[in-house]
């Protein structure tokens, strides 16, 4: 637990540094033009085809039953728009996590690695293509369990446990391989992960409480305002790139100092017999 504390004062210590705060520039701009491109042409059409699938499966008097029983009732008029967008928000978060890992994570390591770790050794046991892969496999198994989740956004307090368990393991998952890339060699990794599980999947979990504000607003978006959506759903976006950065943050810090004991603790074993 110490070292996850020691972690996260450094992650943000870190996050305040001007060159960072810097780092967030262009996976925003990157993401603003990419979902303002996809959400001026497709927003339309996906909102109009849950329209009509709730027209034909008789979904305006479910929902309107459902949300009545917990005193939401007056929600029943934007539920096609809010559908639409938490079927949107797992694009949302991957192209976030996608542009902040190749646009950031190469500074937060270089950052992290001279700041730290100067005398680590760089054994590049991952590749870019190995991040992409990561992080496509590990989005996949997201939106299935997204999808399967989304009836308990009924109970927005379970809806919310849900969602910061999925981003816990999703941050956990994406955010080591990235740390450990170009540092461990994938036998390190492997052990690192295996080690630091439960660790890791906390960092992750306490990240996903924070990832859970930024859906916050872009939901917020459909409920409140049409014409406030654009700005909301951009709010929303700098929001998940300064989590993602301040995550990549702490999971830089706690995998450096967790693969630096490794090899402590392997040099200290293959002195032993040595000495004997």
């Amino acid at each position: 637990m110490r070292a996850i504390v020691t972690a996260y004062g450094r992650a943000l210590l870190s996050q305040l540094n001007g060159k960072m705060l810097l780092l967030s520039a262009l996976p925003f701009l990157l993401s603003v033009a990419l979902w303002g491109a996809l959400l001026w042409v497709g927003l339309q059409p996906l909102v109009d085809h849950v329209q009509r699938l709730f027209e034909t499966y008789d979904g305006f008097k479910l929902s309107g039953t459902l949300l009545a029983s917990f005193g939401l009732g007056a929600l029943k008029t934007v539920v096609v728009p809010l559908i639409a967008m938490l079927l949107l928000l797992p694009l949302m978060i991957l192209t976030s996590l996608i542009f902040m890992g190749m646009a950031a994570m190469p500074a937060i390591v270089l950052h992290v690695s001279r700041r730290q770790f100067p005398g680590l050794e760089k054994k590049h046991g991952g590749t870019l293509l190995g991040s992409v892969l990561t992080n496509l496999s590990g989005f996949a198994l997201f939106v299935l369990a997204w999808l399967v989740s989304l009836p308990l956004y009924a109970v927005l307090p379970l809806a919310l446990l849900v969602q910061i368990t999925l981003w816990g393991w999703l941050t956990s998952r994406v955010m080591t391989y990235d740390a450990l890339a170009e540092h461990a060699s994938a036998e390190e990794r492997s052990a690192i992960v295996r080690q630091h599980r439960w660790q890791l999947l906390t960092i992750g979990m306490i990240s996903g409480a924070a990832g859970a504000l930024p859906g916050v607003v872009w939901i917020g978006g459909a409920v409140l305002s049409v014409v406030l959506f654009p700005f909301l759903a951009a709010i929303s976006i700098w929001l998940y790139v300064v989590i993602f950065i301040f995550t990549g943050l702490w999971f830089q810090y706690y995998c450096l100092q967790a693969l630096a004991r490794l090899r402590a603790g392997a040099g200290a074993g293959n002195a032993a017999p040595a000495a004997a």
